[in-house]
């Protein structure tokens, strides 16, 4: 397992330092959480996912006590990513002060493959806006609106990191070159960048950078991919 900095609350953190140490710990928790033997065996991804959210708050207490983990916590917009990362208790980031209602990064997680045949792309896009993708859904700001960084957990079921790192950039080539389009500008610079696996604990991570429009807090958010394999 990864050594994790864990820290007190305190004033003076800079923002993406915060939001990378959280997604930092989440992809180490990762691999304890999927080999938990105490967590029932569920394949839903919302099922999946309040599991995953349940073990990441109660182990924070010990691990990284600054930050809490909320479930499907609405946003501005009235959206709710799936997971979301708040401090415990007050505290000031940067220049801005966050109480445990401000988000300090948030979460969307997907099955890979997706169940249904009409959504393979999910991870990426679902066309619309009423039914958009992971990806899609920062680029239009419905998710991480206040963030500059944020995360998408990947629960692969079948095949491998490898296939489904080809698989997403083939997907957002797609999208570039217009045989599949949707309600985003898309760019080759946002495919994903190379991939770090890790075998011998079957998690692997790599990050893109997209643009985004409406009222967001920057016109760019990093995003951070971390995947989980399911199966054995």
């Amino acid at each position: 397992m990864a050594n994790i900095d864990i820290g007190k609350i305190t004033s003076g953190l800079v923002p993406d330092t915060i939001a990378l140490k959280t997604i930092n710990f989440v992809y180490a928790q990762l691999p304890a959480w999927r080999d938990d033997s105490s967590r029932p065996d569920e394949e839903t991804e919302k099922e999946l996912n309040l599991q995953l959210c349940k073990f990441l708050d109660s182990h924070a207490r010990n691990d990284f006590p600054m930050v809490q983990f909320v479930h499907e916590e609405y946003q501005s917009n009235r959206r709710s990513p799936d997971i979301s990362a708040s401090p415990v208790a007050q505290m000031t980031i940067g220049v801005k002060l966050y109480t445990i209602y401000d988000p300090i990064t948030v979460f969307e997680c997907k099955r890979l493959p997706t169940p249904s045949r009409g959504r393979e792309k999910e991870y990426v896009t679902g066309g619309t806006e009423d039914k958009s993708g992971g990806i899609q859904r920062f680029k239009l700001g419905l998710h991480g609106v206040d963030q500059n960084i944020a995360a998408m957990i990947g629960y692969l079921q079948k095949c491998s990191a490898p296939h489904w790192h080809n698989e997403i950039n083939k997907w957002i080539t797609e999208l570039c070159s217009g045989i599949i389009t949707d309600t985003c500008n898309w760019n080759l610079n946002e495919t994903l960048e190379p991939l770090e696996e890790d075998t011998s604990n079957g998690i692997a991570k790599c990050r893109s950078v997209h643009s985004r429009t409406g009222s967001n807090r920057s016109d760019t958010i990093v995003l951070h991919h971390l995947w989980v394999t399911m199966y054995k």
